[in-house]
């Protein structure tokens, strides 16, 4: 009987450790960055080439929640028609339908959305298809509160696209995200991702401007478990190995990162885009 006793015990205070520390584990979230591409129809990585390539890629990855940089809308369509298991949020960023996607992609049966907004990255960023900062393409933000359903925790996705020519623009992007996005946050759990044409180093003011100061933390760096090192945009090239990373997943507040690898998945030599996608899996905590 004393046996049974202190069995139970022991179960009974484990039971309560790990409620005390908030055990998230039993909650892995997956969370991708993917600039797709936009549509070309040039062989031999027209887009007609590589939508069942990086359909495949989803299924077999299934990230809970995809940020999606350059897609068309034909392209969210047709990923729409593919993953019938996902719901999408995005807006053209020359309004409307026009121009390039920050399309989110999640699993509702997983996420709730409970509230979402888009801004320019311009010096008028509630103008649609504004641009003030000399760059000639429109950049933009797509955010989304989440609830999760399995945990019950709420918190932010926010998916974005620098631009890739003026240094100038992506400073000022990465400032106006901040300033537009942490009171926003508040103390929520946030995450940060897109294709920033930066790479992630500490010599990088973009960079620095993004993880300083207590923003966000690049998980690529903080992660228990993390992949093989590519250079992210390849160009439709085989990957080639080091941290020139210019597709990032950042976090704020209280995310535990498990794991982050870059996703090289092709088939017979075509890949999806001509970026490898990131995922991580991460834990929301309070």
């Amino acid at each position: 009987m004393l046996k049974h006793f202190t069995i139970a015990i022991v179960i009974l205070l484990g039971q309560i450790f790990m409620n005390a520390h908030g055990e998230d584990s039993e909650h892995p979230l997956k969370v991708m960055t993917y600039n797709v591409r936009y549509a070309a129809d040039d062989p031999p990585n027209s887009w007609q080439e590589r939508r069942p390539v990086g359909l495949a890629m989803l299924h077999e990855t299934r990230p809970h929640v995809i940020g999606m940089q350059e897609a068309l809308y034909r392209q969210v369509k047709d990923f729409q028609a593919g993953l019938p298991d996902y719901d999408w949020i995005g807006l053209g960023r020359e309004g409307g339908s026009r121009g390039e996607f920050m399309a989110v992609f999640y699993q509702p049966a997983r996420l709730e959305p409970l509230e979402f907004d888009h801004f320019w990255l311009s010096d008028t960023p509630e103008v649609i298809n504004s641009s003030t900062w000399g760059n000639s393409n429109r950049r933009m933000v797509t955010w989304i509160k989440f609830l999760d359903r399995e945990s019950g925790k709420p918190f932010f996705f926010i998916n974005t696209h620098f631009d890739h020519r003026i240094e100038d623009a992506r400073s000022r992007s990465a400032h106006l995200i901040r300033e537009r996005m942490l009171p926003i946050v508040g103390e929520l759990p946030a995450i940060l991702l897109g294709d920033f044409n930066v790479i992630a180093q500490e010599d990088q003011a973009v960079y620095q401007a993004l993880v300083a100061e207590d923003a966000f933390e690049d998980i690529w760096r903080t992660a228990a478990e993390r992949g093989e090192a590519y250079h992210t945009f390849h160009g439709y090239r085989s990957p080639i190995p080091g941290d020139r990373r210019i597709d990032w997943i950042l976090t704020r507040g209280p995310i535990e990162a498990q794991r982050i690898e870059i996703v090289t998945f092709q088939r017979d030599g075509q890949f999806p885009s001509d970026h490898f996608p990131v995922l991580a899996t991460v834990s929301i905590g309070e």
